[in-house]
Formats: structure tokens, C-alpha cells, sequence
């Protein structure tokens, strides 16, 4: 962060964000110059960032940056979503798209589907202004090849939510509702992402 800190007083870059950071880590990294932005992992079903992530960037004023708002495509068709990847697709190796898992997830997409069906839109739509009804210091970033996806993206953003509504559809894809990890691997999160004591380093250098 100090040698970002010089980049921004020498002209060569404008704004500092952090991705996949950790509370604490933000905080000391907020400490040294201000964070702009913090990327993060953020949709119906993952929702683990909103005990302490969202409130620290909210406390220090740092815009929130959600990518996969559509829970890695899973709000667009549900299991079928995991229909033909590639050997590449990093969905091939999450738990929750495993096969097992899958099929017990594909019932939180039902429920997602049925309240869209109500509300006059698609479960994408209503995932995505789930994300959207957060605030104004949220941005999602739902990734698409395809500019009829992009258009009904676009259109997610005059779907109007009640409290009630985002209580129901929350409901849905509570914690204990959805099977399998997010995640491949653990220490791929925020919450083994703590960057090491300042200490340590100058353990290191001094070695």
C-alpha cells in the first residue's frame, strides 16, 4: 500500500482497490491511503461478506464491487446452468455445482423462479436487483457474452423490491439451503486472507 500511496502522488494511477480482502486487512491497508473500492464475491446465495466485509467498507466509505451476482450464472437457469462446461470452466471443480449438490440447490432456483413469475421477470432479474437494493455504494458486475443477457441486466435495474420481498427471497437461499462450498478452495476467500504482521516482514528482511 505504500508503494501504491507513491503511484497515486506521482500521477501514474488515480484510485487503490483491494479484492478478496479481509476486515482487518482493509482497515490497515485503508490506514496507509484510501481504499476506493473492495471487490468481492457477492449474490443471493453468498452471502458471507455481509457480517463483516460490507459493514467495514461501509464504515470507512469504500464503494463495494460485487462480481458473480448472479451466483456464477446459477440465477440465469439453474442446473441447467451446469449443462456442457468445459473442461476449463472453473464450475467444473465447485462444490455447488457438483452433481449431488446441484440437485438439491436447484430447488432454491424453483422458489427464485416462482416468486419471478409473480413479480413479471426472470429469476436472473430478480437475483440481480436483490444485489442491486443493497445501496447506492454497490456496483454488481455480472459478467455475459450475450447482449440479450446484457439487455435483461439492464432491465434488473427498474425491478423494484419490498422489504418483504427481499426478506422472502432471501429466505430461499439461506445458509443452511444451499449445499456445497462457494469455493474450490478455502484459502481462496476473504476469510483466510488476513495479511501477515508488518512484523514479519521485517522479521524476514532483517534474516
Amino acid at each position: 500500500m505504500g508503494e501504491l500511496k507513491k503511484l497515486v502522488e506521482e500521477g501514474k494511477i488515480k484510485y487503490v482497490g483491494l479484492s478478496k480482502a479481509s476486515a482487518s486487512t482493509i482497515r490497515r491497508a485503508h490506514a496507509v491511503h484510501p481504499i476506493t473500492a473492495v471487490q468481492l464475491e457477492w449474490s443471493l446465495w453468498t452471502r458471507d461478506s455481509e457480517e463483516e466485509i460490507i459493514p467495514t467498507c461501509r464504515e470507512l466509505g469504500i464503494g463495494i464491487v460485487a462480481y458473480s451476482p448472479l451466483g456464477r450464472g446459477f440465477f440465469g437457469s439453474g442446473a441447467k446452468s451446469a449443462d456442457n462446461l468445459s473442461d476449463r470452466d472453473i464450475r467444473k471443480n465447485l462444490p455447488r455445482f457438483q452433481a449431488e449438490n446441484l440437485k438439491q440447490n436447484q430447488r432454491i432456483f424453483e422458489r427464485v423462479d416462482e416468486m419471478a413469475t409473480r413479480k413479471g421477470c426472470t429469476p436472473s432479474q430478480l437475483a440481480l436487483a436483490r444485489v442491486h437494493h443493497q445501496g447506492p455504494d454497490v456496483c454488481p458486475i455480472p459478467g455475459t457474452t450475450k447482449m440479450g443477457n446484457f439487455d435483461s441486466n439492464l432491465a434488473a435495474l427498474a425491478l423494484r423490491l419490498t422489504l418483504e420481498e427481499m426478506a422472502e427471497l432471501e429466505s430461499y437461499a439461506a445458509a443452511d439451503a444451499v449445499k456445497g462450498s462457494g469455493t474450490y478452495n478455502a484459502a481462496n476467500t476473504w476469510m483466510s486472507s488476513d495479511t501477515p504482521p508488518l512484523e514479519s516482514f521485517k522479521g524476514e528482511l532483517a534474516d
